[in-house]
């Protein structure tokens, strides 16, 4: 090869590296199915999706999740390919898959959807790029309601834990590999401890203590010798929505509660919750967790997805690291050296945070400002869904722009089921004045749905002003729960947060210690905060996001033991210094 051609390459090579897009933003942008039931939908149609697992296999990941009539699967965890797929074999159940196992055994990848009855089969699939299923075996005769199944390459053995109660325990039983069929000995695995686990408690606040919370969303990793049993609680409505872990070097029994839970948690931001999930390993050999968030408007299983870096550190703790996990983070293929547990956050700041808006119409209370409230339970909503309505936001000053998310909400939606053939299109267009305009993103030939769009721009824009113009929508109003904007702007981050206090019951007084109250010197340079926290100051893996506020009540300690502390400042501008670690006995 001369070296002409060779730097000729190089270049070109560059070329498409430098335009390729490194990020992804959560919710992850999927084509999630409107409601899936009737009785679901009495208060507005909706999307809904959640219990999600991903499973590596064949270097592709596989998405599955709940009530979608099909998976999706992607290369590179940014563009998710849909296969249309019923796996239901007549019309007894309505739901297609609910909370489905999936999991890959030698050269085939296996599904199976929850039931409590002999009535469900096995699928399997070499080739599920396609819809490509044959049945593997008839019906799981122990049956299984929110299933997960284990196979351990190292000793060819599967096994099954399932349960989705605020009653019972999670069990777990093994699987025959050649028959995919239990013998029937079922052990009991965990049952949460509420009584000492703050974060187990049922409620938003962890205080709506009129119920049990519940136990579910069972998942199983294996990491040098040891498993570690996953599972979600309190309850799936809540930000609180959490996944715990316990571990044991033996598949069906001796778990332990592992010190550092739940280990993944985002009870604040815009994105929140991150409960009943699968944890899974990339093409590069590091750990991601995929879980569900909450919305929870029009119906209490309202819920999106999300991704979040995660892993093990050098003490073989599980984490997942949810900070500014709801901000444009690095794709697995850039990710490459990075240290997980400290996240993989691109700095890009999140620019019109409660900033001034201006819209074509505005549907009744669906008041513009909940578009840049930064709660995705809140949103705006034009009187229509034509082309011609539009969105204004002001950055306050000429900023440098990164990238965009569009978050739709579901107003006066007209159909249920899935997308197909429907799709967003719109356009984005900038300016530094409000007078003279450019057209910085152009979706108008778009023929995808695109519920949670997220468009990193090639090249980073310059501008005060964005307007989108709508120009299409799949069904109902045009509607924004967040039209998101990141970037830098080119004012100064925020000063080092000043009188940050962990505030506890003594432990040896009456008093309630599975709540912690955190005070702290109002910022005036501050849209937010986040507070870091750990049970060794070594492992603050942790996080809270909260916006405009100088307190913080956190309901998710363990009763027995102490906590460590640490926060900043954030605002468009970029982040503060952390203040140093507090300790709380």
């Amino acid at each position: 090869m001369s070296k002409r051609l060779y730097f000729s390459m190089v270049i070109l090579l560059c070329f498409f590296s430098n335009a390729q897009q490194k990020t992804y933003c959560n919710p992850i942008n999927i084509d999630y199915g409107y409601t899936p039931f009737e009785v679901f939908s009495k208060q507005g149609k909706h999307r809904a999706t959640a219990d999600p697992v991903i499973v590596n296999f064949q270097k592709k990941l596989f998405l599955f999740s709940t009530n979608q009539e099909g998976y999706w699967y992607s290369d590179n965890m940014l563009d998710w390919k849909f296969v249309k797929r019923k796996f239901l074999r007549d019309n007894k159940y309505t739901h297609d898959l609910n909370a489905p196992a999936v999991w890959a055994m030698k050269d085939t990848l296996y599904v199976y959807g929850s039931t409590w009855e002999q009535d469900f089969p096995i699928w399997k699939s070499t080739n599920p790029t396609k819809d490509d299923w044959k049945i593997a075996v008839d019906t799981l005769k122990v049956g299984a309601w929110d299933p997960a199944f284990h196979y351990d390459e190292d000793k060819n053995k599967l096994y099954l834990y399932w349960g989705s109660s605020n009653e019972w325990p999670l069990l777990g039983t093994e699987v025959k590999v050649k028959n995919l069929q239990s013998e029937g000995f079922v052990k009991p695995i965990l049952r949460l401890k509420p009584e000492d686990h703050g974060w187990e408690r049922f409620g938003e606040y962890n205080d709506n203590v009129f119920l049990q919370p519940f136990v579910e969303g069972a998942w199983v990793t294996k990491y040098k010798d040891k498993y570690y049993m996953q599972y979600g609680a309190p309850a799936t409505e809540f930000s609180g929505y959490s996944d715990g872990v316990y571990v044991s070097k033996n598949p069906l029994e001796g778990y332990e509660y592992q010190q550092h839970n739940p280990f993944s948690y985002k009870p604040g931001g815009f994105a929140r919750g991150a409960g009943h999930g699968a944890t899974f390993e990339d093409n590069y050999k590091n750990w991601w967790h995929v879980s569900t968030i909450f919305i929870s408007t029009k119906n209490n299983f309202e819920r999106r997805l999300g991704i979040w870096p995660a892993g093990f550190d050098k003490d073989d703790v599980m984490y997942t690291n949810t900070a500014y996990g709801d901000y444009p983070t690095l794709l697995p293929q850039f990710a490459q050296g990075k240290d997980f547990s400290k996240g993989l956050f691109t700095g890009w700041m999140l620019l019109n945070y409660n900033k001034p808006v201006q819209v074509s119409s505005t549907l009744g209370g669906y008041h513009s400002n909940n578009a840049v409230d930064e709660d995705i339970k809140t949103y705006w909503s034009a009187k229509t869904g034509n082309a011609g309505e539009w969105f204004q936001t002001d950055l306050g000053e000429v900023s440098t722009i990164n990238a965009i998310q569009i978050n739709y909400a579901d107003q006066d939606v007209e159909f249920m089921g899935k997308t197909e053939g429907k799709m967003h299109q719109y356009k984005i267009l900038g300016s530094n004045d409000g007078k003279k305009w450019k057209v910085i993103v152009d979706k108008s030939k778009n023929t995808k749905d695109v519920p949670h769009d997220y468009v990193e721009l090639e090249k980073p824009a310059e501008a005060r002003f964005l307007k989108m113009e709508n120009l299409k929508m799949p069904t109902g109003k045009f509607a924004l729960s967040g039209f998101r904007v990141f970037g830098k702007g080119a004012g100064a981050k925020p000063a080092k947060v000043q009188n940050f206090v962990p505030l506890r019951a003594d432990p040896k007084k009456y008093g309630e210690r599975r709540s912690i109250w955190m005070k702290w010197q109002q910022n005036s340079d501050a849209d937010g905060y986040v507070i870091y926290w750990g049970k060794s100051p070594d492992k603050l893996y942790g996080s809270i996001m909260v916006y405009g506020k100088n307190e913080y009540f956190f309901t998710g300690a363990d009763r027995v033991d102490s906590y460590y502390f640490q926060i900043e400042a954030f605002n468009a501008n970029g982040v503060s210094e952390r203040t140093e670690v507090v300790k709380s006995e």
